[in-house]
């Protein structure tokens, strides 16, 4: 709720400050950078020393805490340093969450028990922005709409605390593995970097959500105040998806990712090019459905190519290398913004296709068999 509310207005909170186009993709891009790039150091920390629960606790209160100091600040610079370090927050936890997740879920099925945990984490992705909308619709700022924040920020915190004298060793979900590599490595087999190169493509071709705000609000294709509704929208299709998404991951494999990946195609020419409000909105679900793909199913995945004792390296990994990816390609996306929304859509449209070519010719991927 805290930090997804966060990210429904901040592309539009920044052009507020006086950010510019590619101020706005920098904010994006570098912030993805910094904390996808951060989780490889992160990650091998948290295998080397086994307290995913310190890393896990830290990272969300980095993130939790910045947000609400946004509404102190009156400088675009300020607020895209505050934004950073929210992500910098989620690049501490991160790994050390998914592998706590990755042992939690082995006995369900990884893809629905991650599809699970991200309709959860979107029950609160959708509260969060309708709550801004209150604020707005109350006749509230963007300075009340922040502060406002720091409630479920502090209930957030208490509540893993609480997870975290409940199952202080989260290793213990998953005793007695049944699964053996069919490939041996001293390191992560081939299949786990040819996974990566085409999810690193996806990434520097899927559009973050600040930019998608700073376009409709300089466009003036929609509302201020119907941005952060936009958001939740994405959040709830996000939440339903993640749930069939997973359910597909546990049955078809790879097949699944393929196809999250293809409805996320849509998006960005619906969005960009789309003048009606209703071809604007089809965008928005597909962009949920490209994120319900990238936070669940895509990290599910990667317990299935990686060993189980460097699995939170494995993680940290892939999400630096999707992060670099990110942040070239929004960086990207906000200059060709700048030149035309038409160019921006070519780019995105080219490298979702780079990304499914990888999937398609390397589908037999080596897996884990029971």
């Amino acid at each position: 709720m805290t930090y997804e509310a966060a990210r429904s207005i901040s592309g539009p909170y920044l052009s507020f400050l006086g950010a510019s186009a590619v101020a706005v993709g920098f904010a994006g891009g570098f912030g993805e950078f910094a904390g996808y790039s951060l989780r490889f150091l992160s990650g091998w920390l948290a295998d080397k020393i086994k307290t995913y629960w310190a890393f896990i606790i830290s990272g969300y209160a980095l993130s939790l805490f910045a947000v609400p100091a946004l509404a102190l600040v009156h400088s675009w610079k300020l607020a895209v340093i505050l934004l950073v370090l929210e992500r910098l927050g989620k690049a501490l936890r991160t790994p050390a969450r998914d592998t706590l997740l990755s042992y939690a879920t082995f006995r369900i099925g990884r893809g629905l028990g991650f599809g699970i945990h991200e309709a959860l984490d979107q029950v609160g992705a959708v509260g969060g922005p309708l709550l801004i909308a209150l604020v707005f619709y109350l006749k509230g700022g963007y300075r009340e709409a922040f502060s406002v924040l720091l409630i479920p920020a502090l209930i957030a915190l208490s509540l893993l605390i609480v997870a975290r004298k409940l199952f202080p060793m989260p290793q213990d979900f998953e005793l007695s593995p049944k699964r053996i590599y069919v490939l041996e490595s001293k390191g992560f087999p081939r299949s786990y970097f040819l996974y990566l190169i085409a999810m690193g493509f996806f990434g520097a071709g899927f559009i973050d959500f600040i930019l998608i705000g700073f376009h409709l609000e300089r466009a003036g294709l929609i509302p201020r105040e119907h941005i952060p509704l936009l958001y939740a929208l994405a959040m709830g299709i996000d939440a339903l998806f993640a749930l069939i998404l997973g359910y597909l991951l546990d049955r078809i494999g790879l097949k699944a990712v393929f196809l999250g990946i293809f409805l996320d195609l849509f998006a960005v020419p619906l969005i960009f090019l789309g003048k009606l409000t209703l071809l604007i909105v089809l965008g928005i679900i597909f962009w949920g459905i490209g994120l319900a793909s990238q936070e669940s199913i895509i990290r599910a995945y990667i317990a299935e190519l990686v060993p189980a004792e460097r699995r939170a390296e494995g993680y940290g990994l892939f999400s630096a290398v999707f992060g670099i990816s990110w942040f070239v390609g929004s960086l990207f996306m906000g200059l060709l913004y700048e030149v035309s929304p038409g160019s921006l859509v070519v780019l995105s449209l080219v490298l979702h296709a780079i990304s499914l070519l990888l999937l398609s010719g390397n589908a037999p991927l080596v897996r884990l068999t029971d």
